[in-house]
């Protein structure tokens, strides 16, 4: 027991002077944290101090400024200090590339010193060589010497020749001297001769052409003199055998063309043929007309727009060309024989691209089922194909081979569009294509452009009531620019439609000359629809004053038939299409189809509702005299 209390107060003392230890460490603790918090108070105090210093100082008039201009300064110099830095770096990139060039230089200046030095090594050389040959020249000997075997006769053979060629040289340098003032006067006498023959190629085309004017005048005034009827017989009978010498062709040096002339280009006659006396006159003034016209302008029409297109299309792809105005222009001017074909096949395939596209063996499949099933249509076709352009070089025999093609481009149309198959015009339009294109196929695409793309549609189908729409829009057209024309028709009951139709059906092939034609399906092709009415009314207004004399319908009629062909200047003719019916905007077209096309379409739907009546009307007639007859047949039994 006692050695337990010992322990236990052993224990006691230990514990004790722990929580002394420890308390005498709170109390150091408490006194530096005492110390700390001291000293944290003096530094706020201090802060604040300085902070109502601050306040004070800033509260002063232009402090605040100047604070802010410091502020200012010191954005400045860091600025500075990072361009100093910028230009340290430059510097030092600088030092990098000079230190490069200094070696390059030193390389080039070791370079040209070696160079230097060849050079006046070589000129040493050749200096050298010279006082040689020098000394050979004046000394054979040492020439000898130096040659190491050759003998004073062959030096003096070699000596020999080089002065006859020498000689030689001379005498060419003279004769060359005298060929060349011969080849100068020679090509400026060429030159002066060739002025000369084309100023009078010019002077005897004027002279032609007036000579042609003259005849032409003189022929006219006969024919004026035949269509007199106030003349007595005698009178009469002297006129007739006048035209009778005329038609004989006493002056066969101005309008006799060749035998390769008397067909143009393209197979078209270039005289037309008429059986009636008064139209042969007709013909022969026309055709000293056209012939005066073409001398007066070949020259200062055809060669320039030639030379347009060859401009315009030197270096374009038919890819590369494009609707544009400039094209437009050289279109409407008339495309050059040189360059038609290589046009049209560029427009048909620009419109009828989607369907080539996608059937790129059209053509041949088409065909290939024509002969294996053939259309309804071919009969038809086979019958009107000899009817076509019977007036031309290519088509006028039997044995063709523009005629078969012909056969095969309708028969392939006829499946191409079963809806249509073939309508009496479509011969026409696919004869001037093959005439133009040279090709079946581009023939046959060509139709397609034409009266699936270009014509409105139902222009030739059976009823052909798109074609009778364009009939009503002439009509508006002429009483707006034609106005006199179109009251002088009404006036005399003159249905124009009557000899219209055509043109616009076949785009007038067969009722124009082809030099006019031709340029007038160049336009059409590119342009559409519109150009035939420009056409159409440009023709009216042609020969306005014309017809405006001829006050008997009939005489109207048959002036009308063939007045056509009497156009003689076609520059005119264009010029009157393409800007005297100005404005003719398409929008203005198309409404007016629109709205004829609904009249003509209604007027049908009532014709078809009074036929069906008509037929009912019928049946039940029928019907009541068959009742009739058999009560009178019982009354008799």
């Amino acid at each position: 027991m006692p050695v337990l209390r010992r322990d236990t107060l052993s224990s006691s003392s230990d514990r004790t002077s722990r929580l002394q230890q420890e308390k005498q460490m709170l109390m150091e603790e408490v006194k530096a944290q005492k110390e700390l918090v001291w000293i944290l108070h003096k530094a706020l105090e201090a802060s604040q101090l300085e902070k109502r210093t601050c306040a004070e100082f800033l509260a002063e008039k232009g402090e605040q400024e100047r604070l802010e201009l410091l502020r200012h300064r010191e954005r400045q110099a860091a600025d500075l200090r990072g361009r100093l830095e910028e230009a340290k770096t430059e510097a030092e990139a600088t030092r990098t590339s000079l230190a490069q060039r200094d070696a390059q230089l030193a390389e080039l200046q070791e370079t040209i010193r070696m160079l230097t030095e060849k050079n006046n090594a070589k000129q040493e050389v050749i200096i050298k060589l010279s006082d040689q040959v020098t000394a050979c020249m004046s000394d054979p000997r040492l020439f000898v010497s130096t040659s190491g075997g050759l003998n004073s006769q062959t030096f003096r053979q070699l000596q020999q020749e080089i002065e006859n060629l020498k000689d030689d040289i001379e005498a060419y340098k003279t004769q060359n001297k005298f060929l060349n003032s011969e080849i100068y006067q020679l090509t400026k006498l060429w030159r002066n001769s060739s002025e000369q023959e084309k100023s009078l190629m010019v002077k005897c085309a004027y002279l032609e052409a007036s000579n042609c004017q003259v005849e032409s005048r003189y022929l006219g005034v006969l024919r004026q003199l035949q269509e007199i009827k106030s003349l007595d017989p005698v009178q009469r009978g002297a006129v007739q055998k006048m035209i009778e010498v005329a038609l004989k062709g006493e002056l066969k040096s101005v309008i006799k063309l060749s035998v390769a002339r008397d067909h143009d280009e393209y197979g078209f006659k270039i005289i037309p043929d008429y059986e009636v006396e008064d139209m042969k006159l007709l013909a022969k003034i026309q055709a000293l007309e056209i012939r005066s016209h073409n001398l007066l302008h070949q020259e200062g029409v055809e060669h320039p727009l030639l030379s347009r297109w060859a401009q315009y299309l030197a270096g374009r792809s038919d890819d590369d060309l494009c609707p544009s105005p400039e094209l437009k222009s050289l279109v409407r001017a008339g495309v050059p024989q040189e360059y038609r074909q290589r046009v049209w096949r560029w427009v048909v395939r620009a419109r009828t691209r989607t369907i080539r596209e996608s059937h790129p063996q059209r053509y041949q499949q088409l065909c290939e089922k024509s002969r294996t099933s053939p259309h309804p249509a071919s009969r038809q076709i086979q019958l009107d194909l000899h009817r076509t352009l019977t007036t031309n070089q290519r088509f006028s025999s039997p044995s063709s081979p523009a005629l078969q093609q012909l056969r095969c481009v309708l028969l392939a149309f006829s499946w191409q569009n079963p809806a249509i198959g073939y309508c009496q015009g479509l011969n026409r339009l696919a004869a001037i294509a093959l005439l133009v294109l040279q090709s079946e196929e581009d023939a046959f695409w060509c139709l397609v452009a034409v009266v699936e793309t270009i014509m409105p549609q139902d222009y030739y189908t059976k009823n052909l009531v798109a074609s009778q729409a364009d009939q009503r829009v002439l009509k508006d057209f002429l009483a707006e620019k034609l106005p006199r024309l179109a009251a002088h028709f009404e006036d005399h009951s003159v249905d124009v439609s009557l000899i219209t139709f055509n043109w616009f059906l076949v785009v007038f092939v067969e009722s124009l000359p082809s030099d006019i034609l031709l340029p007038l399906w160049d336009a059409f092709l590119y342009e559409g629809t519109k150009v035939i009415f420009r056409y159409a009314l440009a023709l009216f207004k042609y020969k306005e004053d014309d017809i405006l004399k001829i006050h008997d319908s009939v005489e109207i009629y048959q002036y009308l038939r063939f007045f056509t062909k009497t156009i003689s200047d076609g520059r005119r003719l264009t010029s009157i299409a393409f800007n005297d019916m100005n404005p003719f905007p398409g929008r203005l077209l198309r409404n007016r189809r629109v709205l004829h096309l609904e009249r003509l379409q209604g007027e049908l739907r009532e014709l078809e509702e009074q036929q069906k009546e008509f037929v009912t009307e019928s049946a039940v007639r029928k019907d009541k005299e068959l009742d009739t007859m058999v009560s009178e047949d019982d009354e008799e039994l």
